[in-house]
């Protein structure tokens, strides 16, 4: 069906319906400019929660990345941060292909519409204008005609009158056929007009306005076919997208499923694993031998009787591998670590400085390369312009080689030092020092605080006497600290290799070269307890000092 024809007396409520088309065209733009909005503010949200939730570098949580469920976390982060970037593209792509276009072609709509209805307008104007003249004809016609007969009648009344003049009658007659000739012409004049008019009006209802409206038909069937278009590609630009979103929706599927407890439980072992034995048996007491008795310092007997006798004091024992309180430097040995710990970051440092002279010799390699082509081509360069660049890395890889020696000279003591897992089965004498101190240093280990350091915690200590062992030894209080204790035997000498500060609690300062006595063997914590004289003892790094042991002093170890 054609408006032409159908429609051909509704131009105003075609005007008005098309107009409505173009309102929704814009209405239709809107909605997709505020979803694409919706879409990029997603986005954006999406991103920041990504970036939120992302490890901080040079944090804890950067160190927790060797656990599998935080590169899991990790993973989804970033697939998520990819899952955001595909609704920026549903937005770019509702943008560019959809509200871009349909703004263009609202303009080409809105212009075509107003050439149409202007053509109307002008067709419309032509036929009224030519209905007037027709009209003017027709009156015209008729008011000749009337005239004429007025005439004819006048005429015929003087010429019956025998009192007027000849030439009166003659006149009167003239005057008629006058007018009858003027009603002869009105009439063939508007003959002519009604035929043009008729024509026109014809070629106006069947011919002008139907084209017109074919055109407007036409324009607004367009104008449906392009929203039609829209809604389309509104859905296909989601679509598009689907697939990369379901990858990245796999990706964290995978991330999940890979996921191993297993392993995790396995990493927090070689985080947290200390190397240390755990303690031995406590050693049986037999009350009923009238002799003085030793008690395992870290004992559950020791504790409960110190808890029962308030009237003895009691002292908390300090470890010497506890961090530094002041927040000083952290020994380069990273002896106040365990001696797995302490492994683990020797090892890494190691494999730290083997890296770095690898770069530095590739870089010696590349200038050796150059520095021959320069000898083989001078106007490319001077040769002697890269012997100081050689000089200054050579330096840095006898430096790092030197690192490296002393580091693995460290390492090698520690693994040296660390217990064999098959010795189980420890040698017990009469002094159970060696089981308590393995004690002491797992309880330290259990005590360890979040940033790697080591807490004190009091272990309460009475006064126990020891045993006579064959070494003389003489019985002298220490200061305030040692109170109520017993002087340990020594078991040995030592000498100073380097100075030591002994910053921490529980440890003493030596001088380079000093001779001391040994009072407590290394225990595999790398320290050893030595005595400068009676009423000064504490621990230095096993490695700063020469042990000498006395021969009757091992067989008691």
């Amino acid at each position: 069906m054609s408006w032409g024809t159908e429609l051909w007396d509704q131009f105003d409520n075609l005007e008005k319906h098309t107009q409505w088309g173009i309102e929704f065209v814009e209405k239709y733009t809107k909605f997709v400019k505020e979803r694409s909005e919706i879409e990029t503010n997603y986005a954006k949200q999406i991103r920041n929660l990504s970036k939120k939730y992302q490890p901080k570098k040079n944090s804890k949580e950067e160190e927790e990345s060797k656990y599998t469920f935080c590169r899991a976390f990790l993973t989804t982060l970033n697939e998520l941060n990819d899952y955001a970037g595909q609704h920026e593209v549903i937005s770019e792509n509702l943008t560019s292909l959809i509200i871009t276009e349909l703004a263009r072609y609202l303009q080409e709509l809105k212009t075509e519409r107003k050439s149409h209805f202007h053509d109307g307008r002008k067709a419309q104007q032509h036929i009224e204008s030519s209905w007037k003249q027709l009209e003017a004809s027709k009156k015209r016609f008729e008011r000749e005609c009337k005239e004429a007969e007025r005439a004819q009648q006048y005429f015929e009344k003087m010429d019956a009158d025998i009192n007027v003049t000849k030439a009166d009658v003659e006149k009167a007659r003239q005057q008629a056929q006058m007018r009858h000739q003027m009603a002869s012409d009105s009439k063939s004049e508007y003959a002519a007009y009604l035929e043009k008019f008729n024509k026109e009006q014809n070629e106006h209802y069947y011919t002008i306005i139907p084209n017109i409206f074919q055109k407007l038909q036409d324009m607004e069937e367009k104008r449906i076919e392009r929203i039609s278009v829209c809604m389309k590609t509104f859905a296909d630009v989601d679509r598009q997208v689907l697939p990369i979103v379901g990858k990245c929706l796999d990706g964290m599927t995978n991330a999940a499923e890979s996921i191993e407890p297993k392993a995790d439980s396995k990493q927090v072992v070689e985080s947290f694993k200390s190397g240390f034995e755990p303690p031995g048996d406590v050693e049986f007491e037999d009350y009923g031998q009238a002799m003085k008795r030793t008690v395992s310092e870290t004992s559950l007997s020791n504790t409960k009787e110190s808890k029962e006798k308030p009237g003895v004091k009691a002292k908390s024992k300090l470890w010497p591998f506890i961090k530094n309180k002041n927040k000083g430097s952290v020994p380069e040995d990273f002896s106040h670590l365990p001696p797995e710990q302490r492994r683990k970051k020797l090892q890494g440092k190691i494999d730290e400085l083997s890296k770095d002279i690898q770069k530095e010799m590739d870089q010696r390699d590349a200038l050796t390369k150059m520095k021959d082509v320069y000898i083989k081509n001078p106007q490319m360069g001077d040769p002697a312009s890269v012997d100081p660049r050689l000089t200054e890395i050579g330096q840095n890889i006898e430096k790092f080689q030197s690192e490296v020696q002393k580091f693995e000279g460290w390492l090698a003591e520690v693994e040296e030092r660390m217990p064999s897992k098959s010795d189980s089965h420890r040698k017990s004498g009469l002094y159970e020092t060696q089981n308590s101190t393995t004690v002491s240093n797992n309880c330290a280990q259990d005590r360890e605080s979040p940033d790697g350091s080591y807490t004190e915690e009091q272990n309460s200590e009475v006064q126990v006497k020891a045993q006579p062992i064959p070494t003389p030894t003489t019985t002298t209080e220490f200061d305030d600290e040692f109170d109520d204790e017993e002087v340990l035997p020594t078991i040995g000498t030592c000498k100073a290799l380097y100075p030591f500060e002994g910053h921490n609690e529980g440890t003493i300062s030596v001088a380079e070269g000093e001779l001391l006595y040994v009072i407590e063997e290394d225990k595999g914590d790398g320290w050893t307890r030595v005595r400068r004289n009676e009423d000064e003892e504490g621990y230095v790094p096993t490695s700063y000092v020469e042990v000498f042991l006395e021969t009757n002093a091992k067989g008691q170890w």
